[in-house]
Order: structure tokens, then sequence, then C-alpha cells
């Protein structure tokens, strides 16, 4: 069975742990049954793991109840940079190997419900956890003339480093912000027209993130300068995300490509689509 499912970015702002985009770029992970365990990879991670430790191999060998399979793994989603790298693998490998419960399986092992959910289902979602009902996923409705340009820099930023910085509280006038913003910018993205500029303003996460990457807060500067209708933080770093149109995509991303250049920040720039359909198996 071959899998093959889109990255995403997630939070978008102030959707934090809640709001995911697919993206497209794409891995693709085969499972076919062998006589004994093997792997090959290619693409972002190649050579890294290819053994029983590779987070693809421990998931398929978790849904079938061994290891006698071939896995191959290619990858266009770069580790470590805030593009749902893990979740977008753990599902592909999840759905390769015939789980029913991919997204289930994907959540527990990557521990973000929305990566996982966007890349399943595609586009626009909102997603959570809780105790009484499990995993809750439903699709947004995205405004077709949206675009995005992603600036992913070298620099990786395990989630993991970006979560110790959090606070375990926030002021209340900052969660009530957040709570307006994140309407508003489901709003914007279902509609551009009724797009408000501050729907991307955050203050639980962005605020307390911006020390750990010091190109950060000039960087989404820049973007919105160039014309993207807003900037945040893709999941948590080090790739930063602009929203923009088929006309303000080419500019920002030149804009984004002489910052990267003037700042000796070394990295790539990408002008990307949502992606609208989300898993496919063949």
């Amino acid at each position: 069975m071959l899998a093959r499912v889109p990255a995403s970015s997630a939070n978008l702002g102030p959707g934090f742990d809640a709001l995911a985009v697919a993206l497209t770029r794409y891995v693709e992970v085969s499972v076919q049954p062998a006589d004994s365990f093997s792997i090959s990879s290619e693409g972002f991670g190649a050579g890294l793991f290819d053994d029983e430790r590779h987070l693809g191999a421990q998931v398929a060998a978790r849904v079938l109840g061994h290891r006698n399979f071939a896995l191959h793994v290619k990858s266009e989603i770069p580790l470590s940079r805030g593009l749902g790298s893990s979740a977008a693998l753990a599902l592909a490998a999840a759905a390769a190997a015939g789980s029913p419960r991919a997204l289930e399986l994907a959540t527990e092992v990557d521990g973000h419900a929305e990566n996982a959910a966007a890349s399943l289902l595609g586009g626009l979602v909102v997603a959570s956890v809780n105790e009484r009902e499990g995993i809750v996923a439903r699709s947004l409705a995205l405004d077709p003339a949206w675009r995005f340009v992603v600036v992913v820099p070298d620099e990786e930023l395990p989630t993991a480093d970006a979560r110790r910085v959090l606070p375990s509280e926030v002021p209340f006038k900052d969660a009530v912000h957040n709570v307006s913003a994140v309407a508003l910018l489901i709003a914007g993205l279902a509609q551009r027209d009724d797009f408000a500029p501050g729907s991307m303003d955050d203050f639980l996460h962005q605020p307390y993130r911006m020390s750990l990457l010091p190109f950060a807060q000039p960087l989404l500067g820049c973007l919105r300068e160039a014309g993207a209708a807003g900037s945040c933080w893709s999941g948590a770093g080090s790739t930063m995300l602009a929203l923009c149109d088929e006309r303000s995509s080419p500019p920002v991303a030149r804009a984004a490509e002489n910052f990267l250049e003037e700042h000796s920040v070394a990295g790539v720039v990408w002008e990307l689509d949502a992606d609208r359909r989300g898993l496919q198996l063949s």
C-alpha cells in the first residue's frame, strides 16, 4: 500500500493547538510484505534512523503486529521546522500499513491532532482532543483565493524546545484577545474580503517564542510590509508563514528571499497552495 499525505501549518497565529491548514508539500510511505524488515528513504530525513527506530517503521510495526515488511519513505517536508513532518509521516505510515485508525495513531504519536487532521482531510481544519469525545476534527471553509508563502530556515527548532518557553498561565486579557482573533481569522480564511489584519495576532505562544529565533519578529514584519495579508509562525517554527493571494504571493516571496540573504539566514522560500485532498491511497 502507498499513502501520500500533505504537510501542514498549525496555529495560524491565534489558533494555538486547534487550527491547521494542509499545504502542497508531501510525504509518501509504502509498506509491502517481506520476509524480513527493510527500509529505504529519500528526500528530507533520508538516511536518518534508516532502521527499526524510524518513526514510520515503528508506526507500521504497531499496526501490523510484526516487522516482516519493506518500508519506503519519500519526503518533501523538512524535519523540525513547524510543517507537521512527524504527524504526516505517522499518518502516512499508519494508513499504508492498513490501519483504520490512522488519525488516532498519528495524534497519539505526534501529540498534535490539528496537524494530523489537516494531513488526513486536506484544506483548513479545526481539531481538539478531550476525554469525553476523543479526537474531534472538522473541515472549515477556505477561500480558494488564498496562497501561502512559506519561509523555511535551515535552522531546526524541535517542538519540545519551543514548548519549554511557554508560560503555565497567561493574562486573562490575552486569552480573550485570542478567542476573538481566532473567530475573526476563521471568517477571513473562509472569505478573503472579510479578512481582518489583526486576526493573525497572537498572545498565547508567539511572543514567548520570539527569543528562540532572533530573525522571526523582523521577518514577520517584512512579509506584511511586502503585501501579505498576515504573517505568523508555522506551528512551533522555525518556519514562518505569510497569508497571500495570487497577486501578492510573488512580491512577498521575493521580499522573503531578500530578507534571508541580507540577514545571512540560510533557508528557502516556497509559494504554496492549500492541499484540498488530504490522504491519498494507492
